[in-house]
């Protein structure tokens, strides 16, 4: 089996050695760019599956280099490692393309947790094959989503939220499900990225002719994908 290719993006030589390092020691095949033009370049030489990315960048704005790597990395889980603390800055960055982030420092044991977990979400679900409501239909296998015959493009982590609500269509999923189920038991940081997927999927959706209502809040409570509206 080919071992899952992670890319580092950091330019503090120290975190990048003991992040490549320790990415070994558990099976990975890590490779390290100090740069974002390096990032660049190692993900179109060949495209990683997890990109673990310092936001903090010489070169490049570290937003800027995740929407960047979002567009030419479609697939590919991308965290954020990052030091800021302002909550709007983790959010601008997730609505970039980021699937998920750690705030700097963080335990080497919670950041392999988070990378299994996003690795379990990105694999097709054995014996399920499809999820349909109304004008949607999820192929899980393939891991597309359709409005009526046109295929919706989605982060991994939108894929995953929305087949999280059709899947239970017009029952309340709450908050603290949907972040165990598409997130990870073991997430730590705060649930508005809950709200940025969710504001994200809301507007593909209806890019696509889908009611922005589709997906209903319920205060207190979490969100219902509406079977009528």
């Amino acid at each position: 089996m080919t071992a899952i290719r992670v890319l580092v993006v950091e330019d503090d030589p120290a975190i990048g050695s003991e992040l490549v390092e320790a990415l070994g020691v558990h099976g990975y095949r890590a490779v390290l760019a100090d740069t974002g033009r390096r990032a660049l370049d190692e993900a179109g030489n060949e495209p990683p599956d997890l990109v673990l990315l310092d936001l903090g960048l010489p070169d490049v704005e570290g937003v800027a280099l995740c929407r960047r790597l979002r567009t030419a990395l479609p697939e590919t889980v991308i965290v954020v490692l990052t030091a800021r603390t302002q909550e709007f800055e983790v959010v601008v960055a997730l609505d970039a393309g980021a699937d998920d982030y750690l705030t700097k420092p963080f335990r080497l044991t919670e950041l392999m947790a988070r990378l299994r977990a996003h690795l379990r979400r990105c694999a097709a679900l054995p014996g399920e094959r499809s999820v349909a409501v109304g004008r949607l239909r999820l192929d899980l296998p393939a891991r597309r989503a359709y409005v009526d015959a046109t295929e919706v493009a989605l982060r991994p982590k939108e894929f995953d939220l929305l087949v999280a609500l059709a899947a239970r269509a017009g029952e309340v999923v709450t908050r603290e499900e949907l972040m165990d189920e598409v997130w990870d038991v073991n997430w730590f940081g705060p649930t508005k990225t809950l709200d940025v997927h969710v504001f994200a999927l809301r507007r593909k959706l209806a890019d696509h002719g889908e009611d922005v209502r589709r997906i209903t809040t319920v205060r207190g409570r979490g969100y219902r994908y509406e079977t009528d509206l």
